[in-house]
């Protein structure tokens, strides 16, 4: 069991060390095969999931009917987090580059820097003071 966990360990996907690894591991796609919502869902599996998939075969496409449900895609991914989008009545199209943000993103949430950017270049200008300037115009509002 130990011997386990220390494979598993190792074998975790740092991008940028011998290869690059997808963060996105797996793609489920859900759709409702007689609802209306889903006909822009059943029409990219039929016509364009295939294609697809192809382009990206270190990613598992899971297809998944669910009567009664809006179609839905997930995204699963290498740091154990995941996302979901609606694709309520959405066409091939928009489907498709849905799919693509999902593949392209790492599953994290977007957040904002916590320390402001601190540059080790001097201004171009130069650091101002009062004393820089003439002294017959100091005082002169």
């Amino acid at each position: 069991m130990a011997a386990i966990n220390f494979i598993q360990q190792v074998s975790k996907a740092r991008n940028g060390l011998g290869s690059f690894v997808l963060p996105c591991k797996k793609i489920l796609i859900t759709y409702c095969d007689f609802g209306g919502s889903s006909v822009g869902m059943r029409d990219f599996l039929r016509s364009r999931l295939k294609g697809f998939a192809s382009q990206y075969p270190e990613i598992e496409f899971q297809v998944l009917e669910k009567p009664g449900f809006h179609p839905v895609i997930k995204g699963f991914y290498t740091n154990e987090k995941s996302k979901q989008i609606c694709c309520r009545k959405w066409n091939a199209d928009v489907i498709e580059n849905k799919l693509k943000l999902l593949i392209n993103s790492t599953g994290s949430k977007l957040k904002k820097p916590k320390q402001n950017v601190i540059s080790l270049n001097s201004s171009v200008r130069g650091i101002w003071s009062p004393f820089h300037v003439d002294p017959s115009q100091r005082y002169k509002i």
